[in-house]
């Protein structure tokens, strides 16, 4: 079976939208796609003026050497959002296939199934002395039960921080390989020591891994991902794709953010990140009000406390906005933080009456633990 199997019969031979830019001509006068003469007055060097390429090659090239990845085997969508919502789009049957996550989680894996009338089946995050950790066992039983065409690992998962090691999303993978797609959310992987699972990718076809400029090369404003899989999937997600998706100036921004130097100031940024981020953690044990602090291997951490209305309330006084996340499922008393400047890391500190942790002395780690279920089993009677 191949993997083109799970892609809906309607759209296997789907051809797509024709545009200007998708066949490869040359000429002197470009007349053919009915955009203006002459450049916007906005716009002196007229980049804008015309349509950039549905997927522009030096971008594909770079960001191909970045993920170690050949180029026919990704997409570059609009943020990891056009990347998950063309997932499913493409291999759900309204009414028919379903979407599985693992609340609590990002929540743009239930918008995508219900718009596009998918049912939604959930395994929660199993929440113990390891941090939330998936019943990957579970997961594999309610897709096999419940017809789950796309199942969404988050991993680091946003927002409870914990990562998923390479064997046990092979696993799934494994298990699921003729029945649906197991797309991997990394969208905080270069905060995160663990192996990403693109190197399964040779493996298994149903794999698809999301990435994205948008956190740790901090371009979040110019709305570039990619989802990277298996060439003949990636072929079909191309052509159900919008026909301009990508716009000339972020095209332009992210292969300047993908050149030598700039991806060695991303290092080091990340670098000074994940510092803070185990100073943040150790600062946040002392405060009053919290309750525990969750290892994270993302550039946040989730956060219970004693009076949650109290404490972002405190937060908001002193000009600091944060995730309230009491609304999500298990999370009645959370909050989550984004890791900021060393200078915002400190304003946080004192506004939840925390002693200042030295930037000298960053202390333990606080990475999540590793997560193989295999190894690790989860507890029995913990909270669900």
């Amino acid at each position: 079976m191949s993997v083109l199997d799970l892609v809906r019969d309607d759209l296997r031979d789907f051809a797509g939208y024709g545009s200007a830019r998708s066949t490869r001509v040359s000429g002197r006068d470009w007349l053919n796609a009915n955009e203006a003469p002459w450049p916007n007055s906005a716009d002196a060097q007229g980049g804008c003026r015309r349509y950039p390429d549905p997927q522009p090659q030096a971008l594909v090239d770079a960001l191909a050497g970045l993920y170690s990845v050949d180029g026919e085997r990704l997409l570059v969508a609009r943020g990891s959002d056009e990347a998950i919502d063309l997932l499913v789009r493409a291999t759900c049957r309204p009414g028919l296939d379903a979407v599985l996550a693992t609340p609590p989680v990002f929540g743009m894996y239930a918008v995508a199934a219900r718009l596009q009338g998918a049912p939604l089946v959930e395994v929660p995050l199993v929440d113990d002395a390891r941090g939330f950790v998936p019943d990957l066992d579970a997961v594999i039983d309610a897709a096999r039960a419940r017809r789950a065409r796309v199942v969404f690992l988050c991993s680091p998962a946003n927002p409870t921080g914990a990562a998923i090691a390479p064997p046990a999303i092979a696993a799934v993978a494994g298990a699921l390989r003729n029945q649906a797609l197991v797309v991997v959310d990394e969208a905080y992987a270069e905060f995160s020591s663990q192996p990403s699972a693109l190197g399964l990718l040779g493996a298994y076809d149903n794999l698809v891994v999301l990435r994205t400029l948008s956190k740790a090369h901090a371009l979040a404003g110019a709305r570039v991902g990619v989802a990277i899989g298996d060439p003949g999937l990636i072929a079909v997600l191309r052509r159900c794709q919008a026909p301009y998706p990508l716009p000339a100036p972020s095209v332009a921004l992210a292969c300047a953010a993908l050149a030598p130097g700039a991806l060695q100031h991303t290092r080091h940024q990340v670098d000074v990140l994940r510092r803070e981020r185990t100073r943040l953690f150790d600062g946040l044990l002392r405060a009053p009000g919290v309750r525990r602090v969750y290892p994270s291997d993302g550039n946040y951490l989730l956060v219970r406390c004693r009076d949650a209305q109290r404490a972002y309330t405190d937060l908001l006084a002193a000009g600091i906005v944060v995730r309230d996340q009491r609304g999500a499922a298990q999370l009645d008393d959370a909050l989550r933080i984004s890791i900021g400047t060393p200078e915002q890391n400190d304003r946080v500190l004192e506004a939840l009456g925390a002693p200042r942790v030295s930037r000298a002395c960053p202390g333990p780690a606080t990475e999540a633990p590793e997560i193989d279920t295999a190894a690790n089993p989860p507890v029995e009677g913990a909270s669900r």
